[in-house]
């Protein structure tokens, strides 16, 4: 059976290399992407700005489509998409992020030399709109799709790099990450009937562009391709009795 999945936010980083390892064991996939220019910081490195900026390059086996994951008719217009070209959707991989920095402190840099703002309405809606609602709306559209069609068979996999627990110096993106945490591992329980497994990967401190100098001092940097490698496994048959999890990669 070819399988065909929906990864959001794939023309860089993470998302690209999951893309390309679903491509690798046979999926087809529909990358979702939105290029922006973000406000200067000379804390973050060039490729920071022109990863977000840049088109995907073409892959054989992704069909590419620009969206912006804060609109609320988005999942329906991808869904809708998706299967006009490949047909059911039986893998979801939220990547996509809204990051902002903000902190309940007066701005300042954090401890790796990089930009904060304080929080305001403002940096709240522009964190939860996508890690939050879209995800959930997306995993929404995901399950009416898959029961109405009677499907056996499914993957949801969501990345988070913060949580209940709190994230310091990126209080809303820690805390629409929780949210994305409790969306997936719901879905796993009221979709493990039908065959769908949804697990959350917390992958390492990860190339992406964004790493400075700094953060390369503190930690030891994974590369996207080995975080792709490991969706693409939580993706796979192989995977079929891993549901309901935080995975850490260390």
């Amino acid at each position: 059976m070819i399988h065909a999945a929906i990864v959001t936010g794939a023309n860089q980083g993470i998302g690209l290399a999951v893309a390309k390892a679903l491509v690798a064991q046979g999926v087809q996939v529909f990358g979702t992407y939105l290029r922006f220019d973000p406000e200067p910081d000379p804390s973050l490195p060039d490729a920071y700005f022109k990863n977000r900026a840049s088109a995907p390059p073409e892959i054989d086996g992704v069909s590419w489509f620009e969206i912006d994951l804060a609109r609320v008719d988005a999942p329906k217009i991808l869904f809708d998409e998706a299967e006009s070209v490949f047909g059911a959707v039986d893998i979801l991989v939220n990547n996509a992020s809204s990051w902002v920095q903000d902190t309940f402190l007066p701005s300042q840099p954090d401890a790796l030399g990089r930009s904060m703002v304080q929080l305001t309405p403002e940096t709240y809606e522009h964190q939860f709109a996508v890690d939050a609602r879209a995800t959930a709306l997306l995993i929404g559209e995901f399950a009416r799709r898959h029961v109405e069609r009677g499907g056996t068979w499914g993957r949801i996999v969501s990345l988070t790099s913060g949580g209940p627990e709190g994230f310091p110096s990126e209080v809303s993106y820690g805390a629409a990450k929780s949210a994305l945490q409790s969306y997936t591992f719901a879905a796993g329980h009221e979709l493990a009937p039908y065959g769908v497994t949804a697990n959350v990967l917390y992958p390492p401190v990860t190339d992406t562009g964004w790493v400075n100098e700094e953060v390369r001092k503190k930690f030891d940097v994974a590369s996207a391709d080995e975080v792709g490698e490991v969706i693409a496994y939580l993706c796979s048959d192989a995977a079929r009795r891993i549901s309901r999890n935080l995975v850490h990669m260390r």
